[in-house]
């Protein structure tokens, strides 16, 4: 045991003893170590400057060298601007010189020509004193004032011009007859006999079958309260008579009728009529015409073949199968003039696209003229405006009934081919009233013009004949009278198709043997 403490104490006093020594031997190494680092830092240092010396040298000498050369290449281009600069120079010199040159001989122009219009003027007023003597010494050689005498020369050309002016109007009408009337009839036949269609007749009243008497009672109701509610939510009169097993629906506006004749004929198929039912069949048969609409207006483009058109257009167009003009379905005929304008186009050789959309188009204003103030062809073509359609076709639907003119052949077809819908047998019909009207207006339009004995319309208004005296109208004047009455017929009436003008001069001698 005490041997283990002895060593103990020996461990402890060397290590006393040597810690120190070792540290001192450290501290020492260290030194040296770091006194041997400044010393290679110092050196390192030295080699940095030194190499930064030379770097920097050689850096210098470049840029004096980049810039004596910058310098040379600059003092070439200012030479060579320079010697540019010298040449334009010499040629500013020579055009201002040119200039100079030029101003003064437009100043000596300008002398002469004032001097000549001093010497023209003076030559005038002399010419006009001179015209003016002759004037005074020609009125009283005639004994005529100058406004006399011009009447008595145009009186005395006008016996002349009249006859020359009715043979050219004749020559000119009989070479465009000839050459356009063959061609004209095949164009228009081919086009009618590929495009034959079926139209029927609408009127003002609508007939719903019964299945017997006993249910025009109960359409009645209580008091009255079943007819008056149908009439109030569909806007049309209905007429129970004694027609039997029958019921009258009238009214002008189709759309309302045929909204209660659905209605009328779903109440009768349910049985149960009162103001409640009779209000949802009203509905009901509002939606289904409604949905008839849109699909005649499909129809419509499909058979046409017109694409690209506004759903809302479409169902205007849908719309005309309710609508009428003196008689004739206009859906139909829309239908009708689009392929008539088409065939027609394609005959002739222009764009039979513009030509079918134009003719199924033209009569749009009237699926609203009933709603909306103006004439059809306004509301048309505001409607197509605003549906942004082809200037093209809104121009052949604004001058299809004359109202601006024509600027392309295609919207000469939509007239044409208008025409031709229209005046067809059997395509219109008009009420007696309107028919004697038309007539009346037509033999006063004839009748009103100097010179006229006798007239008639003929052949249901569409040919008036006017029987002319001897006396008073030569052969040459019928030719004007003719188209005078023609223009005067356009401006003031209204009428379906065309209607011939036919001036008869006849001079008869009459004697009796007695």
């Amino acid at each position: 045991m005490n041997n283990v403490i002895v060593v103990i104490i020996t461990l402890l006093i060397s290590a006393a003893v040597f810690i120190p020594m070792g540290i001192a031997i450290r501290k020492k190494i260290a030194e040296s170590k770091i006194k041997s680092a400044e010393n290679e830092a110092k050196r390192l240092l030295e080699n940095v400057k030194i190499e930064a010396e030379n770097t920097k040298k050689e850096e210098i000498f470049k840029a004096k060298e980049e810039m004596l050369k910058l310098r040379n290449d600059l003092d070439q281009e200012i030479k060579e601007r320079r010697a540019e600069v010298g040449q334009q120079e010499k040629r500013l010199i020579q055009k201002e010189e040119n200039l100079d040159k030029r101003v003064e001989s437009l100043e000596n122009r300008e002398k002469e020509l004032d001097k000549k219009i001093t010497e023209t003027e003076n030559v005038r007023q002399e010419l006009e004193e001179s015209k003016k003597q002759e004037l005074e010494e020609l009125q009283r050689i005639s004994g005529l004032t100058v406004d006399e005498a011009k009447k008595q020369l145009l009186d005395s050309l006008e016996g002349e011009i009249i006859p020359e002016k009715a043979n050219i109007i004749r020559e000119y009408e009989n070479k465009l007859k000839e050459d356009s009337n063959k061609l004209a009839k095949e164009v228009i036949s081919y086009a009618i006999q590929k495009c034959a269609a079926d139209h029927t007749s609408e009127t003002t009243v609508s007939v719903v079958s019964l299945p017997n008497d006993e249910m025009k009672g109960r359409i009645i109701g209580r008091e009255g309260r079943n007819i008056k509610t149908l009439e109030t939510l569909t806007g049309i009169d209905l007429i129970i008579d004694d027609t039997p097993e029958a019921v009258i629906i009238s009214g002008f506006d189709p759309l309302r009728r045929e909204v209660a004749r659905i209605a009328l004929e779903k109440l009768l198929e349910d049985g149960r009529i009162h103001p409640a039912k009779i209000e949802e069949m009203v509905e009901k048969a509002k939606e289904e015409v409604e949905e008839t609409i849109k699909e005649e207006g499909e129809r419509a483009v499909l058979e046409t073949g017109v694409n690209g058109l506004h759903p809302d257009v479409v169902k205007l167009i849908g719309k005309l199968k309710y609508r009428t003009s003196y008689g004739q379905n206009v859906l139909n005929h829309s239908i009708e003039v689009s392929n008539l304008a088409r065939i027609m186009a394609e005959e002739l050789g222009i764009d039979p696209k513009i030509a079918r959309r134009a003719g199924l188009l033209h009569d749009i204003g009237k699926a609203l003229d009933h709603d909306m103030e103006g004439t059809h062809v306004e509301i048309g073509v505001d409607v197509l405006k605003r549906y942004k359609e082809n200037d093209l076709v809104i121009n052949a639907v604004e001058a299809h009934h004359g109202d601006v003119e024509p600027k392309t052949l295609e919207a000469v077809l939509i007239q044409a081919a208008d025409a031709i819908s229209a005046s067809r047998p059997g395509a219109r019909r008009e009420t007696l009233e309107t028919y004697i009207k038309r007539l009346q207006k037509l033999e006063e339009i004839a009748d009103s013009f100097d010179g006229v004995e006798k007239s008639f319309a003929i052949q249901a208004g569409r040919e008036v004949r006017l029987i002319v005296k001897p006396e008073k109208i030569s052969d040459s004047e019928m030719t004007i009278m003719a188209r005078d009455v023609a223009k005067k017929v356009e401006s003031e009436m209204e009428y379906p198709g065309q209607i011939k003008v036919n001036v008869i001069r006849e001079t008869r001698a009459i004697e009796y043997a007695k």
